[in-house]
């Protein structure tokens, strides 16, 4: 079993900060769609610590997000959500070299089971509104937000590869 040493836990407070501040303070939100950069440090920290750290950043953040700015009701599901988000982006970016070839699936996976997926089906159930009237616009918004997201986070990664143990190549 890894250790959690100091420096673990400071990446971790640090990261979840950032995540709530990018999720719930700097974005665009409406009843179902939310436009927001709260993505990179969770794909940052998934890339530095691996799945399990980094699903729990983002659970963490969700809470805390919700909890804190008090702009919706908390529900599991979208904590749920949140880690699985962080555990993809672990699961593909920890000790891993990260380009354009190896950032796409990952990206991929979370907007299409996650955001289309999962927060679909989460939304439905807590406004009791059927898929139809939600899923138009989701999926107009993340086919917009997917390539710009890759691109966002890949540019920040290069900026701090430095922090990043094995840096890709670009």
């Amino acid at each position: 079993m890894q250790r959690i040493t100091t420096k673990t836990i400071v990446y971790t407070g640090v990261f979840t900060a950032l995540t709530v501040l990018l999720s719930y303070v700097f974005s665009i939100r409406t009843t179902f769609v939310h436009i927001t950069f709260g993505f990179l440090p969770v794909a940052l920290f998934g890339a530095m610590f691996g799945p399990w750290k980094a699903g729990i950043v983002a659970a963490l953040a969700d809470i805390i997000g919700t909890a804190a700015m008090g702009m919706s009701i908390f529900f599991p599901g979208f904590t749920l959500s949140a880690f699985l988000t962080g555990w993809i982006y672990g699961h593909f970016f920890y000790q891993r070299e990260i380009s354009w070839k190896t950032a796409w699936l990952p990206f991929l996976l979370v907007t299409v089971l996650i955001h289309l997926g999962l927060n679909t089906l989460w939304l439905m159930l807590f406004y009791q509104k059927a898929a139809g009237a939600i899923f138009m616009s989701r999926l107009l918004k993340n086919v917009l937000c997917y390539p710009l997201e890759i691109s966002l986070f890949l540019m920040v990664y290069r900026s701090l590869a430095i922090l990043i143990p094995h840096r890709s190549k670009f």
